[in-house]
């Protein structure tokens, strides 16, 4: 197949396709492993990288520097126990595509097209995404589950798990555009999104993935303990604790929605002790040299910014681009 490099062929009942890349509290990507690690399931196919990512930097241990690694797209298999032959069943096998990055979404398109073409060739009629979905909750509230479909009889079937239905918004990045260019392609597919406090968006959220996973597994009618997913939610949801109240953040003492002035202290005061995900820092670094070139593109760089509470980290780079742009107009 063009463009990926398909290590066997395993013969597979009508499987789901699972899609899944970094993102706000990396809830897609960390549920997306967690299936791949509990299910124990095959990788067979990879997807080079060179044609689709960028570089930004060199990276440096113990004071030597090198390049860094390319990120890597690999293609996983699971073949559902009630699916064995001569045993009639509406169990379906599994595909999983994970990416440890996003690619440069000019290139989105054909980069989705090579995946959707493994897709169809293996039969899959439904690709299923995992996002977060940013909210004005509590770190110690249960995340919610909430979903979106890209047809009807498919988002009536999953209203009737009881899911929050999402009637309007943007699921950004590859984790929402794909099931989008996968539907133009033909076919069907649902995104199930996790609560994430807005204030910790550059945190991982294993209690969304928990939750995201839980759902899934739930539409699909397959087993996986999900306990040690639960003991990474505890935990961390126990390190977030202990942050708000080295910051002098008092927390609430009825957890429930909280105000847009809370949201922001928080949001900038975790911003100077949290790392942004590689695939975000390379998507501004991006935007950045496009600016240079083409000032237009500045806002959407600057909401890019502002969506991860990174602006004063950057404003003298971003005043920067207005400099040099009055300087080219003299």
């Amino acid at each position: 197949m063009d463009g990926i490099n398909i290590i066997k062929r395993p013969r597979l009942k009508k499987p789901y396709m699972i899609v899944a890349w970094p993102g706000m509290g990396e809830v897609a990507f960390k549920a997306a492993t967690y299936l791949v690690e509990g299910l124990k399931m095959q990788e067979f196919a990879s997807m080079p990288s060179e044609e689709f990512f960028f570089l930004t930097g060199s990276v440096i241990k113990d004071g030597v520097l090198d390049m860094p690694d390319m990120p890597q797209s690999r293609f996983y298999y699971w073949k559902n126990p009630a699916c064995r032959p001569g045993v009639k069943t509406d169990g379906r096998d599994l595909i999983i595509f994970i990416s440890n990055s996003q690619p440069d979404l000019s290139k989105a398109e054909v980069y989705s097209q090579r995946i959707i073409g493994l897709a169809k060739s293996f039969k899959v009629e439904t690709i299923i995404g995992f996002a977060s979905l940013p909210q004005a909750v509590d770190h110690t509230q249960e995340a919610a589950v909430w979903f979106a479909a890209t047809h009807q009889e498919l988002k009536d079937e999953l209203k009737k798990h009881n899911f929050n239905f999402l009637p309007e918004g943007l699921v950004s990045g590859m984790n929402g555009l794909f099931l989008g260019l996968a539907k133009k392609a033909g076919l069907k597919g649902f995104c199930l999104l996790g609560e994430i406090p807005l204030y910790t968006i550059q945190i991982e959220n294993p209690k969304a993935s928990w939750s995201v996973l839980k759902a899934f597994l739930k539409i699909i009618n397959i087993r996986l303990d999900l306990g040690l997913l639960s003991e990474q939610a505890h935990n961390m949801e126990g390190e977030i604790s202990k942050l708000l109240d080295y910051l002098k953040i008092t927390p609430q003492v009825h957890p429930g929605p909280i105000g847009e002035e809370e949201i922001e202290k928080i949001k900038k005061s975790l911003a100077q002790l949290t790392r942004l995900p590689a695939s975000v820092k390379e998507k501004i670094e991006k935007l950045f040299r496009e600016s240079g070139s083409d000032i237009s593109r500045a806002n959407e760089l600057k909401s890019e910014l502002d969506m991860w509470s990174v602006y004063k980290e950057y404003e003298d780079r971003f005043l920067d681009l207005f400099r040099k742009n009055d300087d080219k107009g003299d």
